[in-house]
């Protein structure tokens, strides 16, 4: 039997399949009028309307639990490019022929890029569809992957790792607005806190799995490991994910407007984050405003960056929507995530150089160090989410602040003679105050915006932890070697020759190579050259101590602007925080 479709300006009744349905017991017939729409089109939003009188739980849990996995999955690919390259730089130099300061390009390039796209990642998902760009974003992070691992030179691997970062930019914050739109209400906190998983377990393990790739296999596995993942995921995202009718109908109007890029924007931010980039990677390797170079990138930093305020502040369809910012509890929640970077990868980047530095551990014990703290994040995250339905984000978000302080000062109690479970248990009280911070700060930010304004949300709230994590990593690796000279100053100072605790310490020091082999005529010697690598050695213990003292205090300091955000809990059925 062919089945009828009214022309335009026809009407049609309807009547439910299971019997006339209306109010007092009569029975309710739909009349309507059909517009002239394609049969696909109809049958669509027919398909939209039977389905929309049924339970929300029922009918878009189940997608959301299969969509899930496949989309932190993106996320935590593109996150782990960040960190997983970092122990495979020696590698890389030695087998490209280059230096290992030329070797960190490497990485300088896919910071630069990927910063670069972040905050337009929400604009090019509006414009070519959330859906097309995200499968566009992991099929040419896939190729650009490809490429790093076949790179015959290091000007080509710095060249793929740039269109590596470019390309593959979009991921986070387009993979954290399709979570946050396809789960129902009341499961919001769960779908920040399977984000939060990829992003945060992600910086966490790199490092450790690199370096095991890079062990056992080549390091030309740290980029091609990418490309199974990515082309296993791109049937799954084709099959899953659709644009919500927001995206769309937004797509639709800026397609009716012919907008076009904004090319000004696009140029100032450009070229701002990638100067700001270059400032914090090579600032501290080129003595920060003794370089030329440094000095350069910071006046064009500053100069771009408030040019694309201003530009974008007064445009009607801006690529960066700053006007969210207006809104104190998203601000608010801006800030909280810009330090939680800060206070995650500055913490990821000083324990394994404390241990390696000082303690002589290799790349893989000091991954395997870090490892139980992201676990712990990864098993207390579900928990988290279930409870920012039940208890005040607020107070979530200020408990963890004080469980990552108290784990802090802890550090600044170890030494050199620490043993390895002692570091381990103190990162795994880190990681349980971490845990309690990026799922209820991404729920009150997401809980005052409206739908369509996800993805531009999303792009924001993920360059402020980018940006944070960069300007930590700087940050803390930077006032460490300045500390280390200051120590090491203070300690020399009181190193005397008439000293008789000197002259014992040095007597016992001789004694010593004296009876070890290949050291029996320059005892004296020696024993000078160990007391001078002692007094290194302590001043770089101090200095990671007074590193690890300053994050204590800046993460207590975060806990009064906690209360700029709405006060309340996620509740079940609604999308905003309720007062």
């Amino acid at each position: 039997m062919r089945s009828y479709r009214p022309r335009a300006g026809e009407t049609s009744s309807i009547t439910r399949p299971d019997g006339p349905v209306g109010i007092g017991g009569r029975a309710c017939v739909n009349r309507f009028p059909v517009p002239d729409r394609s049969p696909l089109r109809i049958v669509r939003e027919m398909s939209t309307t039977l389905t929309a009188g049924s339970p929300p739980a029922a009918r878009r849990a189940p997608g959301f639990w299969i969509i899930a996995p496949v989309v932190a999955m993106a996320a935590f690919m593109e996150v782990l490019d960040l960190s997983i390259a970092n122990v495979s730089l020696l590698h890389i130099a030695g087998s490209l022929s280059a230096t290992p300061d030329q070797a960190t390009w490497i990485l300088t390039a896919y910071t630069v890029t990927n910063a670069i796209i972040l905050p337009l990642s929400g604009w090019l998902a509006t414009t070519f569809g959330r859906k097309r760009y995200f499968m566009a974003s992991i099929g040419c992070f896939s190729v650009a992957s490809f490429l790093c691992g076949l790179a015959p030179t290091l000007g080509l691997l710095i060249l793929f790792r740039a269109i590596q970062g470019l390309v593959g930019g979009g991921l986070q914050p387009n993979a954290q607005a399709i979570l946050s739109d396809a789960a129902p209400p009341e499961k919001r906190g769960m779908a920040f806190a399977i984000y939060g998983i990829a992003v945060i377990f992600a910086p966490a393990i790199g490092p450790t799995l690199g370096g095991w790739i890079t062990d056992h296999m080549s390091w030309r596995w740290v980029f091609l490991i990418n490309v199974p993942v990515g082309l296993l995921l791109l049937p799954f995202v084709k099959a899953l994910i659709t644009d919500p009718p927001h995206m769309v109908a937004a797509q639709a109007r800026r397609r009716e407007r012919r907008d076009r890029l904004d090319y000004l924007g696009f140029s100032l931010i450009a070229v701002g984050l990638g100067s700001l980039q270059v400032v914090l990677d090579r600032g501290q390797q080129d003595n920060w405003f003794a370089s030329h170079l440094i000095v350069a990138m910071t006046a064009v930093t500053l100069l771009t960056l408030a040019s694309f305020v201003y530009w974008e502040w007064h445009r009607e369809d801006p690529i960066v929507d700053l006007k969210l910012l207006k809104n104190p509890t998203f601000a608010a929640a801006n800030f909280l995530m810009f330090m939680l970077g800060f206070i995650l990868l500055a913490t990821t980047v000083l324990l394994p150089l404390f241990v390696q530095s000082l303690m002589g551990y290799t790349a893989e014990e000091a991954g395997l160090l870090l490892s139980p703290g992201g676990l712990t994040i990864m098993l207390l995250m579900p928990l988290v989410g279930r409870l920012v339905s039940r208890v005040d984000v607020r107070f979530l978000i200020s408990g963890g602040l004080v469980v990552v302080s108290v784990a802090l000062f802890m550090l600044t109690r170890v030494d050199t003679q620490s043993g390895f479970f002692t570091l381990m248990w103190i990162r795994v009280i880190q990681g349980c105050g971490l845990a309690f911070l990026f799922v209820p700060i991404n729920t009150a930010a997401f809980g005052v915006l409206p739908p369509e304004k996800s993805s531009n949300g999303s792009a924001l709230i993920n360059m402020a932890r980018n940006i944070g994590g960069s300007v930590g990593i700087s940050f803390v690796v930077t006032m460490a070697q300045r500390w280390q000279q200051f120590h090491q100053n203070l300690l020399v100072a009181h190193v005397r020759a008439s000293s008789p605790e000197l002259q014992a310490y040095l007597g016992r020091v001789r004694a010593y190579f004296a009876h070890r082999p290949g050291f029996p005529h320059a005892p004296r010697g020696q024993a000078y050259g160990y007391l001078y690598q002692t007094i290194i050695r302590q001043a770089g213990m101090l200095a990671y101590i007074d590193d690890f003292a300053l994050l204590g205090l800046v993460t207590l300091a975060m806990i009064p602007f906690v209360f700029f955000l709405k006060s309340g809990r996620l509740a079940k059925g609604a999308h905003v925080l309720l007062e």
